[in-house]
């Protein structure tokens, strides 16, 4: 404790109300207050003893009192004195209340500034409609970014992991992955609550080791309502006081397999990144499995939909293969954007350039040939390009940047938009501030003047090519 903490508990120890404090203490209240009835039990009975009524005598003094100050002042100035008494008293308790009220909804450390943490929170609910769908970490990096622009998110997520914890709870107890729903969740939640780092939690030892306590309460809240995932993230969503909501792309148990270059075939999640040769297509087992109607609502109603980033083949895609979600991103009169990784990822995306993630995406969604053009420019309308080189090393390799050939994007009917979105501190990620600045104000400016909730961004100059 350094010697500022020593003087302010040492102030603290010497406050009346830290005093008053010591002499009701738990066990001692009820005998403080039997002395003081027993008190005033005696001087009641000694002055009826001495024939002064005590009632009487308190109400002729008071009689006295306001007849000599009826006397003193005239009625008018008594009046304006007792209604600016009443008022003072009333309008401090009436904010009082409303501190003592919003202070269980608003944090710490922002209650010193009320108002404008009301006023942005009004901005917040009437933003735009926002839709992100992918998975992995970078879905989870961008809302971080978004949810200072709108409250009205929601992130459709993959459910073909098999690996790590969500792995082993999806192999043991025959649940939905919860790995990628709870990262998200978290990204949306009051980043200064510690239940949010309660759920973030990972054990290291005994039979849990390697599970996270968000995994595992998702998980139990399953169970409880009866298998239902999507009441389960909405229910851990209140629990962390997260915008938005979460929900899976699919509530079927769906099995990932990659046909590569070689004519192998890649079965599981965990070891489509692990493939030697070029991905050529991916496939789910069930075929086509039906969409989350909650999930296909959302798309429909949507001001902003974007895709991505995250793994092309694990995270992205496998959204795609779910029935109904790549017409409904189609038939969606939403703005839509791909955010391209900032790096190529081995396994998957080894010697990709921005053109091959996009036709990966078109083929899946099944607008191939060149009948399909009008579509696929409605399927996507930009790609998001980083535009800063950085030089990233990963296990003493270096990590190969995205390059982007705009005319390769011209026969696709998808134009690139280049932005300074790389983070600093984690080269070969995105920046959640700045990608999610970039895509508001892309949406905004394309929007006829539309308002989003927060602040709005510096204006960036975006090459468009």
């Amino acid at each position: 404790m350094n010697k500022k903490e020593k003087k302010d508990r040492k102030s603290a120890n010497n406050s009346w109300q830290y005093r008053l404090r010591l002499l009701i203490l738990p066990g001692l209240k009820r005998w403080i207050l039997f002395i003081l009835i027993g008190i005033v039990t005696i001087v009641f009975g000694v002055l009826l003893l001495l024939k002064v009524h005590p009632v009487q005598m308190m109400l002729d003094l008071l009689k006295d009192v306001l007849g000599d100050t009826a006397h003193a002042l005239p009625a008018r100035i008594s009046g304006i004195i007792a209604l600016a008494i009443g008022g003072a008293v009333t309008f401090y308790a009436v904010v009082k209340l409303i501190m003592s009220i919003l202070g269980a909804y608003i944090p710490q450390g922002d209650r010193e500034s009320i108002p404008d943490v009301l006023y942005r929170r009004r901005h917040l609910e009437r933003g735009a409609r926002v839709v992100v769908i992918g998975g992995g970490t970078g879905l989870s990096n961008l809302l971080k970014g978004l949810k200072r622009f709108t409250n009205n998110i929601t992130a459709i997520v993959t459910v073909g992991d098999d690996g790590g914890s969500s792995g082993r709870l999806r192999q043991e107890l025959g649940v939905l992955p919860p790995g990628d729903m709870r990262n998200c969740i978290t990204a949306l939640a009051d980043e200064e609550k510690l239940v949010t780092e309660l759920f973030r939690y990972r054990f290291e030892q005994g039979g849990l080791e390697g599970h996270s306590f968000g995994n595992l309460f998702l998980t139990a809240v399953c169970a409880i309502t009866d298998g239902d995932m999507v009441e389960a993230a909405r229910v851990a969503s209140r629990v962390l006081n997260s915008c938005g909501q979460v929900l899976p792309s699919t509530l079927q148990n769906v099995s990932l397999s990659a046909v590569l270059e070689n004519g192998e075939v890649i079965r599981g999640e965990s070891r489509i990144s692990e493939s030697k040769s070029r991905i050529i297509a991916l496939r789910s087992d069930p075929v086509a499995p039906a969409a989350t109607p909650a999930a296909l609502e959302a798309i429909l109603h949507a001001d902003f939909i974007v895709i991505g980033p995250g793994s092309l083949y694990t995270s992205i895609i496998p959204n795609l293969l779910v029935e109904g979600i790549p017409e409904a991103i189609l038939k969606s009169k939403a703005r839509k954007v791909y955010v391209c990784n900032v790096m190529t990822q081995k396994g998957e995306t080894t010697g990709y350039g921005v053109s091959d993630h996009v036709n990966a995406l078109l083929a899946h969604a099944n607008f191939t040939g060149g009948t399909q053009l009008g579509a696929r420019q409605r399927f996507i309308d930009r790609v998001l390009v980083n535009s800063s080189q950085a030089r990233v090393v990963l296990d003493g390799r270096p990590l190969t940047t995205v390059t982007c050939e705009p005319e390769k994007l011209r026969p696709l009917g998808v134009r690139a938009m280049f932005r300074d979105v790389g983070s600093v501190d984690f080269p070969g990620q995105h920046d959640p501030e700045k990608l999610a600045a970039a895509l508001m104000l892309w949406y905004e400016t394309r929007s006829k003047g539309r308002m989003f909730g927060g602040r709005p961004p510096k204006a960036p100059q975006i090459a468009v090519l």
